[in-house]
């Protein structure tokens, strides 16, 4: 913003020029009460004065909050970096607490880049947001995560242009990040046998061993509670998730009943091993509960995987020890997760169906299990080897 002095009809005004709220360039004439032949010090004094009132005016109309339906204050004028923040509290009521804390999480790494910029909402351009692409390869983020960021800035954005904030949404015109496609490391049938030999009597015997019979996910295994387990009519169901997240800096444990997609919650028969492991740790919850008294943590005493001080196992506990023990037996590097893609290979190998697995596993689609294992899917391989032959037989 900058003031010139100019002359109209013996007058001297002064020229402010500025951008109005959507960037576009303006020029507002404001009258000095000068005439022709003043002094340059008044007029300077006077182009001073004029674009300080100027300025407040401008800032009180274009920076002021502007309240939406919830109560939450948005301003085309205001900081990008500040519009995320209202963006992200404006969305929180209508996601799961998990999915908003990604979000926050690629808030904080998007305005970590972007706060040096010092950029308006609307000044935010397609080159901008490409070159924050190029840090964030150039920091070795993969293309997957760059995608999920990707994803919360063309909403953001979206809400900007629906909101009458911005005219248009700058992301139509970045390329969105390839998609890598991850092909997991799964251990063979010995491998996982060795792997359960190696766990025995562990902390983590019981959490290994889920894993490994249903391939469910970390936070499922740890989400797990006693009223899921049905000992009656032999039964398990997947419907509650414990999670982490490390925005204060120290791990944080979420306790949630919302799982990532509505396939994820499911009822799966109770297999025999798991039944005796989990009879088996009901009874020493209740045994180490009576011995500890007091000194027995009970405000996790609805869940499944606990230590012997009733603690809950932390996703963070799963994720270094499973590593460590790993390590320390020398078997194959592989993270907890890959237990779930070793269960998923096991079953295609014995001739389980690509649908059931994706049921077994709590997949929200079958084309998610079928982009994961379909190159494992030998068996179909074979099949499509002989109808060829067959159909080319003389």
């Amino acid at each position: 913003m900058n003031a010139s002095i100019q002359t109209k009809k013996g007058m001297y005004y002064v020229v402010i020029s500025y951008k109005d709220n959507l960037g576009k360039h303006r020029a507002k004439w404001v009258a000095t009460g000068l005439k022709e032949g003043a002094s340059k010090r008044k007029l300077d004094e006077k182009r001073k004065s004029i674009l300080a009132d100027f300025e407040v005016a401008y800032n009180k109309v274009l920076y002021a909050p502007v309240p939406d339906k919830n109560g939450l204050s948005f301003s085309p004028r205001r900081k990008f970096t500040d519009y995320l923040d209202s963006w992200l509290e404006t969305v929180k009521p209508t996601i799961a607490i998990t999915t908003y804390k990604g979000y926050a999480k690629n808030v904080r790494r998007i305005k970590g880049f972007f706060k040096e910029y010092n950029l308006m909402l609307n000044e935010v351009k397609p080159f901008h947001i490409q070159s924050f692409y190029t840090h964030l390869y150039q920091e070795g983020l993969s293309s997957n995560s760059i995608i999920h960021i990707h994803t919360n800035l063309n909403k953001a954005f979206q809400f900007a242009v629906k909101s009458d904030l911005i005219p248009v949404n700058p992301m139509d015109r970045v390329d969105r990040p390839k998609y890598h496609k991850y092909e997991a490391t799964f251990y063979n049938k010995d491998e996982l046998n060795a792997l359960l030999e190696v766990f025995k009597g562990d902390r983590m015997e019981l959490c290994v061993n889920i894993a490994v019979y249903y391939g469910l996910r970390r936070s499922e295994i740890l989400g797990l509670k006693w009223d899921s387990i049905d000992f009656e009519n032999k039964t398990i169901t997947i419907k509650h998730k414990v999670i982490n997240d490390y925005g204060k800096g120290i791990e944080e444990i979420i306790c949630e009943d919302t799982l990532k997609n509505n396939s994820s919650r499911r009822t799966l028969p109770l297999i025999p091993q798991i039944e005796k492991m989990l009879v088996e740790e009901k009874a020493k919850q209740e045994y180490y509960a009576k011995l500890l008294r007091s000194g027995y943590d009970t405000k996790y005493s609805d869940y499944v995987c606990r230590d012997a001080f009733g603690k809950l196992v932390t996703p963070n506990y799963v994720t270094s020890h499973f590593a460590y023990m790993i390590k320390k037996h020398n078997l194959k590097p592989i993270r907890f997760h890959d237990l779930r893609h070793s269960c998923a290979s096991l079953l295609l190998a014995n001739g389980v169906s690509m649908k059931e697995i994706q049921e077994w596993l709590g997949h929200s689609t079958y084309n998610v299990t079928a982009n994961f294992y379909s190159h494992l899917d030998f068996t179909a391989k074979l099949a499509s080897a002989d109808a060829i032959s067959k159909a080319l037989e003389k």
